[in-house]
């Protein structure tokens, strides 16, 4: 049988090492795509000493038993670049196949370790998205490690139906603009935890405004006026959890601003209304009210 080109291009040991090198960095970049288009300008904060960083615990990298199908995917993983930060690695859903959570994706890779596959796997019989339930466990794992002393809550004065955990940045338009009907969302019985993602990275003026907000007194105002394009000075605080969160955010898989979670690290939505956002809520928790 006559080689294709293609198929010829890709036994070239040159070409077959750059496709390699091409897939361990989109391994190592975590969120790499540009998150800026709906970035607006807004004042910067008063000049002051930014706090330092709250410590952040490396992820340990799950053990495997040695010459097991984990053992070998976790090496042909490395063999790629030792760098990749892997969460978790256990059986597939499919026969052959080891489940692996990495740099906020889910990836599948054969039990030799030959052969790997990103993306969503579907149950056709159940109707669910199985690579999106890996990842849940993961972020929930990821939340757990978040405290609720550091996320700036907003919660109903009556009784609360739903919580939901919000991936947020100070500049993002829907962001604000989720942010604008904060009031609707709590009347609606939806506690808001915010954390922080600034999409511009670590060091960023974005990330200045973020530790000014979060080491702010009153967290909640300095946020409404972070989101409503009003300078907040960087007030005194030892610490910030600014840093934290955004690699946790990274962690989960984080692909735009807002990223609405429920507390088990279920994905909810990006922006969604306030009326739109309680229909899904209920249709995820079955019309129940989860509390």
């Amino acid at each position: 049988m006559h080689d294709s080109g293609q198929t010829h291009a890709l036994r070239d040991p040159a070409v077959l090492g750059i496709t390699m090198k091409r897939l361990a960095l989109s391994l190592l970049i975590l969120l790499s795509t540009s998150l800026s288009a709906c970035a607006q300008s807004s004042p910067a904060p008063a000049t002051g000493a930014t706090p330092a960083p709250a410590a952040t615990q490396t992820p340990a990298e799950p053990s495997v038993v040695a010459g097991s199908p984990e053992a070998r995917v976790r090496d042909a993983l490395h063999a790629l670049d030792a760098r990749i930060p892997i969460e978790t690695i256990g059986p597939a859903p499919i026969p052959g196949f080891r489940q692996v959570v990495a740099a906020g994706q889910v990836f599948y890779v054969s039990d030799d370790g030959k052969y790997l596959f990103r993306g969503g796997l579907l149950d056709l019989t159940r109707r669910v998205d199985l690579g999106e339930a890996a990842m849940a466990k993961v972020r929930k794992s990821i939340l757990a490690t978040l405290p609720e002393s550091d996320r700036i809550v907003f919660a109903p004065s009556g009784p609360t139906r739903f919580t939901v955990v919000v991936l947020t940045d100070v500049e993002c338009g829907f962001c604000r603009k989720f942010h604008s009907d904060i009031a609707k969302y709590n009347d609606l019985g939806i506690r808001v935890e915010y954390i922080a993602y600034p999409r511009a990275g670590l060091g960023s003026d974005d990330y200045r405004k973020m530790v000014a907000v979060w080491c702010a007194p009153n967290r909640q105002s300095a946020l409404t006026d972070a989101k409503n394009g009003r300078p907040v000075a960087m007030g005194q605080c030892a610490r910030t959890p600014v840093d934290m969160q955004y690699r946790a955010g990274q962690r989960m898989g984080l692909e735009g601003t807002p990223m609405i979670l429920d507390p088990d690290g279920r994905m909810v939505s990006s922006y969604l209304p306030p009326e739109q956002l309680l229909q899904r809520l209920q249709a995820m928790h079955g019309g129940t009210s989860a509390g």
